[in-house]
């Protein structure tokens, strides 16, 4: 694996790739708040490994990438879209099979829309076709209560300055996201801690995604995708729960739903990571 910085504008982005740049590409794009760590290095050889040219990336506010004061973005939701264009710009690739998680199923969404002739394929997990929280859609369930009330909440959180009250904090944070599967709490740890120690601020990272603007689609343009579509969906996932998935994957034309059994809104646990990446390699060949 090669790590390198690309520029975009006036900030930079840290990306990290796995295979030969010969083999079909897939660009990695996660969740709100998470450096590229969270897609874990066995993970990512793993998909490498069949053939495929793997490129995982932190967000601007994670990793080794551009931070900006907590509270204070000096980006947008659309500036996150466009940043994973110019990923594929600093590797050289003029289109690229994308796989997002949550919000970067969301990102990956409006990629499929806004610029189809950079995406050979969507594998969207864990999203909704409404946007991250889904407000407004009757037809689609809630989250669970637990989470309506976290997100609810005000709590300001740990002194994210404080290195093992930040790690803690971080993992404990994971678990109202929890499906049936049972957590690893060594490795959600040591991943946590990868993260804080790559991370140029730990606050900014845990505070500027949730109060972005823009970045954003209509329901309805879900139609306009041609990108040959898979959706992955936890069967527990609480913050959206399955019928999510299901609507996603009838709205996009031709898109494909593989549940995930007891996974919940996470990135996928060790338990289904041969069924992910027999689907994902499948996808994209």
């Amino acid at each position: 694996m090669t790590e390198r910085m690309i520029p975009v504008g006036d900030a930079k982005l840290c990306a990290e790739s796995f295979g030969s740049p010969d083999d079909p590409a897939i660009l990695l794009i996660g969740g709100a708040a998470a450096s590229m760590d969270y897609w874990e290095t066995e993970f990512c050889s793993r998909l490498a490994a069949p053939g495929r040219f793997v490129i995982r990336y932190d967000f601007r506010d994670t990793g080794r990438s551009t931070a900006y004061p907590a509270g204070s973005p000096g980006y947008t939701g659309d500036d996150l879209v466009t940043d994973a264009l110019a990923v594929l710009d600093g590797y050289g690739l003029a289109a690229a099979h994308l796989y997002g998680i949550s919000m970067g199923a969301g990102i990956a969404q409006a990629l499929g829309v806004e610029y189809p002739a950079r995406v050979l394929s969507l594998t969207l997990q864990s999203t909704s076709p409404t946007g991250p929280l889904g407000p407004g859609n009757p037809d689609l369930p809630p989250m669970s209560a637990q989470l309506a009330e976290l997100f609810s909440s005000e709590d300001p959180g740990p002194d994210w300055t404080d290195r093992d009250a930040a790690i803690s904090a971080m993992v404990e944070g994971l678990r109202p996201f929890d499906g049936t599967i049972p957590p690893d709490l060594a490795e959600e740890r040591a991943v946590a801690t990868l993260m804080y120690d790559r991370t140029t601020d730990v606050a900014a990272s845990q505070t500027n995604h949730w109060i972005l603007s823009g970045g954003g689609l209509e329901r309805a343009q879900l139609a306009g995708i041609t990108a040959p579509t898979l959706v992955l969906h936890g069967t527990a996932d609480p913050l959206m729960p399955l019928p999510h998935g299901e609507a996603l994957a009838r709205e996009i034309p031709g898109a494909r739903l593989v549940p995930l059994e007891g996974m919940g809104h996470q990135y996928p646990p060790r338990a289904v990571w041969d069924t992910v990446v027999a689907e994902v390699v499948a996808h994209t060949g």
